[in-house]
C-alpha cells in the first residue's frame, strides 16, 4: 500500500518485513509496511492482536529477539538515518534519550527490586551523566509532572506499592526523563480503568504539545484512537490494509477488515427478562473490612472497608453490572458473594440465607455459582489439557457415572461455547486468548450453574473478540436462564449485557437501578464522570 507523507516524517518505515526463524520454520510477521509518523503528530498502530503493531515497534529500536528475527526487506529511517544498519552503541544513545517507550504492562517492565528514584534515575545518568541532588530535583520534576501525588514520599516506593495508574505514570516519566522527540506507547492504559485511561492519555496530549514529540500509539481500543490520533495505520496479518487521517478513516473506511474493527463495539441489548422474577441473589448491609495491623502486637489500628454496607438484589435470568475504579471494591463483592472471603450481613441465594454456612455446608451450593476470572491464562493450568481442567469440578460434585459419560459433558460444554471438541486434549498455551476465555466459561457451565460471577473477563481482549464473548454470554444466558454478575470498567461491554447496575466507589455504592436508565441519565457526579471517560 502507498504511503501519504502529513508534515515533516521524524521516523520512516519503508517497506519493513519481519521473519521469525524457529526450529527451521519461518514466520512473516510483518510485510512490506510502509508509514510516517511526523513531528508532533500521533500516528495510531490499530489492529487485533497478533496483527503486527507490536513488532513493527519493537523493530524501530531493535529489540526483537534476534538473531531468531530478521528484516528481509526494509528501512527504518530516524532523520534520515537508517536504524537497522546503527551500531549497537549508536542504538544505546537512541534509546530511552531520543526514541521513549512505554511499556504495556508496566508492573512487569518495572524492576521489583529498585525504588522509583533508582530506575529514574538511571535512565538519567545514563544518557545525562545527572546524579546525587540534581538527578532527585529532576526525577520529582517528572514525578510531579505526570501527576504523581507527593512525589517526594514516593522516591523510596518499589512498584508493588504503587496502584496500577501510578505503575504507569512512572513509566511514563521513566520514557519522558530525556525529553524524547518520539514516544512509543503500547498499549498504554488496557489494564486500567476508564477515568485512570483518560487521565493518561490527556497527560500525553499535554506534554506532547508541551514537548513538541510525536507518538506512536498502539491499541485496540478505537474509542481511544478517534479522540487522541492525528492519524491511523490498520494492521492486519502483519500488512497494513489502509491509512488514513483519523477523522476521514471514522468517516469513510475503505479496507473490509477495518469496517470490521469499527463495527466490533460489543452493542445491541440486554437479552429479554422476566418480568418480576424472584432474586437469585441478595445481600443487606454487606460489609469486607480488613483490620490494619501495627507494632510489636499487632493491634488493630483501623480498617481497610474494602466493601462497606453493599444492599443489592439481582432477578433470576438477569444480569448485574458492576463498575467502579481499581480499589472500589467490586472484586471484593464477588468474592464475598461466593463465599471466598469472610464478611459480615445478609446474602441469601436463591431465597436461602447463606452467609452463616461453614465451608463444608457451602461446597455443595458451589455447583450453582460459579466464576469465570479475568485472566484465563492464569486461571487455567498450563499443566492441564482442557478436558481435564473441565472434569475437575465435574469429579468434585461428582458428576457422571464414569469418564465416558463426563467426556460427553466436556464435549457439550465445549460445543456451547464455540470450540471445537476434538481441541479438549490441547494445553491452555496453544489457544488465543478469546479461545482461552470460552474455555474457562465452558469449565463454570459444565456444572449448569445458576449464577455465573465474570470478573473483568474480556478487558484484555480485542474488541472484535470481546463483542463474540458478548455475543455468546447473551446466547447462554437466554437458552439456561443464567444469572451474571459482570464486573468490568468497559462500559461499552457492561451497556450491552446489564439489566441492572451497581456503580461503586471506594466500597461502597454510589448508586444503582436500571442500567438503561442510568446510561440515559446518570445522577451521581462520579457516575457522570465514569460515563464521560468512557463515551467521551
Amino acid at each position: 500500500m502507498s504511503k501519504t507523507t502529513t508534515g515533516t516524517a521524524l521516523v520512516s518505515f519503508e517497506n519493513l518485513s519481519v521473519r521469525f526463524e524457529q526450529e527451521g520454520n519461518a514466520v512473516d510477521a510483518v510485510r512490506n509496511i510502509s508509514f510516517d509518523i511526523p513531528e508532533g503528530q500521533t500516528l495510531a498502530l490499530v489492529g487485533e492482536s497478533g496483527s503486527g503493531k507490536s513488532v513493527t515497534a519493537l523493530s524501530l529500536l531493535r529489540l526483537l529477539p534476534y538473531p531468531r528475527a530478521s528484516h528481509p526487506s526494509g528501512r527504518i529511517l530516524y532523520r534520515n538515518e537508517d536504524l537497522l544498519q546503527a551500531e549497537e552503541p549508536r542504538l544505546r544513545a537512541i534509546r530511552g534519550d531520543r526514541i521513549g517507550v512505554i511499556f504495556q504492562e508496566p508492573m512487569t517492565s518495572l524492576n521489583p527490586l529498585h525504588t522509583i528514584e533508582k530506575q529514574i534515575g538511571e535512565t538519567l545518568l545514563l544518557h545525562k551523566g545527572l546524579k546525587g541532588p540534581e538527578a532527585r530535583r529532576r526525577i520529582l520534576e517528572l514525578l510531579t509532572l505526570v501527576g504523581i501525588p507527593q512525589p517526594a514520599s514516593r522516591l523510596g516506593s518499589y512498584p508493588h506499592e504503587l496502584s496500577g495508574g501510578q505503575r504507569q505514570r512512572v513509566m511514563i516519566a521513566m520514557a519522558l526523563a530525556n525529553e524524547p522527540e518520539l514516544l512509543v506507547a503500547d498499549e498504554p492504559t488496557t489494564a486500567l480503568d476508564v477515568t485512570i485511561q483518560e487521565q493518561i492519555l490527556e497527560l500525553l496530549a499535554r506534554l506532547q504539545k508541551q514537548l513538541g514529540m510525536a507518538i506512536l500509539l498502539i491499541t485496540h481500543d478505537l474509542n481511544i484512537v478517534r479522540r487522541h490520533a492525528h492519524r491511523v495505520c490498520v494492521m492486519y496479518r502483519g500488512e497494513i490494509v489502509e491509512q488514513a487521517d483519523t477523522a476521514q478513516l471514522f468517516a469513510s473506511p475503505q479496507h473490509d477488515y477495518t469496517q470490521r474493527l469499527l463495527d466490533a463495539e460489543p452493542s445491541g441489548e440486554p437479552v429479554q427478562a422476566t418480568e418480576r422474577a424472584p432474586a437469585i441473589v441478595e445481600t443487606d448491609d454487606l460489609r469486607v473490612w480488613f483490620p490494619i495491623r501495627r507494632g510489636l502486637l499487632k493491634r488493630v489500628h483501623g480498617y481497610i472497608k474494602a466493601v462497606d454496607g453493599v444492599s443489592l438484589q439481582l432477578p433470576r435470568g438477569q444480569t448485574l453490572g458492576v463498575v467502579g475504579e481499581s480499589g472500589s471494591g467490586k472484586t471484593t463483592l464477588g468474592m464475598a458473594l461466593l463465599r471466598l472471603i469472610q464478611s459480615r450481613g445478609r446474602i441469601e441465594f436463591d431465597g436461602q440465607p447463606i452467609d452463616g454456612l461453614n465451608q463444608k455446608a457451602v461446597k455443595p451450593l458451589r455447583r450453582q455459582m460459579q466464576v469465570v476470572f479475568q485472566d484465563p491464562y492464569g486461571s487455567l493450568s498450563p499443566r492441564m489439557p482442557v478436558a481435564a481442567i473441565i472434569a475437575e469440578g465435574l469429579q468434585v460434585h461428582g458428576i457422571g457415572r464414569d469418564a465416558a459419560e463426563r467426556d460427553s459433558l466436556i464435549v457439550t460444554a465445549l460445543k456451547e461455547v464455540g470450540l471445537d471438541p476434538d481441541s479438549r486434549h490441547r494445553y491452555p498455551h496453544e489457544f488465543s486468548g478469546g479461545q482461552r476465555q470460552r474455555i474457562a466459561i465452558a469449565r463454570a457451565l459444565v456444572l449448569k450453574p445458576r449464577l455465573i460471577i465474570l470478573d473483568e473477563p474480556t478487558s484484555a481482549l480485542d474488541r472484535t473478540v470481546q463483542k463474540q464473548i458478548v455475543e455468546l454470554l447473551r446466547d447462554l444466558q437466554r437458552r439456561h436462564d443464567l444469572s451474571y454478575i459482570f464486573i468490568s470498567h468497559d462500559l461499552a461491554v457492561v451497556r450491552a449485557l446489564s439489566h441492572q447496575l451497581l456503580v461503586m466507589k471506594q466500597g461502597e455504592i454510589v448508586e444503582q437501578g436500571h442500567a438503561r436508565e442510568i446510561f440515559a441519565n446518570p445522577k451521581n457526579r462520579y457516575t457522570q464522570e465514569l460515563l464521560a471517560a468512557a463515551f467521551g
